[in-house]
């Protein structure tokens, strides 16, 4: 069996228990907890098939399970492998949805779609494995630039613990005469936030499309069909973003104040400069 046939066939097991937990439990984050795992898994099938002989796939796989630590270490500690720990948004659109409906959104989007781009998105390693080559210099400064972003992605995911940790720690001290009042800014706007609204996001497309260069890297050629995991990755992460502001934006309206200055995805400076309105929850 070829390492991508032994692939297919993990991710076609992956489909069948998050699509069979799914009708178990009515909770459909299934397929967010193995999202930090599989594409490990798939990158060290490739690396383990040249018997670690090909230092770049063993580079990759490096990456892809250092990748993986940082995001099932993140994704742990806000509670997405406790019981009842689904993504809200599912709630959301359960809601705007009849039952039958959303079934089959679960099946083919939650499911299929979502598994095959955690395949795709590994897929890189496939084209290093059949383009065995020797590292050259762009090869190490991919390896830094994928680095960098996981170090961009570990402190935007910190900025954002740390806030809402600020938010919990003042609604735990607040007294009974301002027990109604609400923590300012509502959401954050410091730190890597204040010059994107979605640095996390950023960082984490960033790294998979490096991945998908390290692979073009090895093979001579950018013309590679396995750009369609960061592809669809980017088309992804675009509909969750929209999906996403549209739910803040209902809960704080004071939202769009912040989406007219400040850059959706790519750092940039702001419009204008930040007002500050309270103590600095993201340092």
């Amino acid at each position: 069996m070829t390492p991508l046939l032994l692939c297919i066939w993990i991710a076609g097991g992956a489909s069948a228990l998050v699509w069979i937990l799914s009708l178990i439990t009515n909770e459909h984050s299934w397929v967010d907890r193995l999202w930090s795992i599989l594409p490990i898994i798939y990158v060290w099938v490739f690396a383990a098939s040249t018997g670690l002989s090909d230092p770049r796939l063993v580079v990759m796989a490096i990456l892809a399970t250092l990748w993986g630590i940082r995001l099932t270490y993140n994704f742990a500690r806000k509670g997405g492998y406790a019981r009842g720990g689904e993504d809200y948004r599912w709630a959301v659109l359960r809601g705007r949805m009849k039952p039958w409906q959303f079934q089959v959104f679960n099946l083919l989007f939650i499911t299929l779609y979502q598994n095959a781009i955690i395949l795709l998105i590994a897929l890189p390693a496939f084209t290093a494995w059949e383009h065995q080559t020797p590292i050259g210099p762009l090869d190490i400064v991919l390896f830094v630039l994928f680095l960098g972003a996981l170090v961009g992605e570990t402190i935007a995911d910190q900025q954002q613990w740390n806030f809402h940790a600020w938010k919990r720690t003042l609604r735990q001290a607040q007294g009974p005469d301002d027990a109604g009042s609400t923590p300012q800014p509502r959401f954050l706007q410091t730190g890597l936030f204040a010059w994107s609204r979605h640095p996390n996001f950023f960082f984490e497309q960033a790294q998979w499309w490096i991945f998908f260069f390290i692979g073009a890297a090895a093979a001579g050629s950018v013309i590679q069909w396995t750009v369609l995991g960061a592809f669809l990755l980017t088309l992804l992460f675009i509909g969750s973003t929209v999906f996403t502001e549209s739910i803040t934006k209902s809960r704080y309206p004071e939202y769009a104040e912040y989406q007219r200055r400040v850059s959706p995805l790519v750092p940039w400076p702001s419009r204008r400069p930040e007002q500050s309105a309270s103590p600095s929850p993201a340092a």
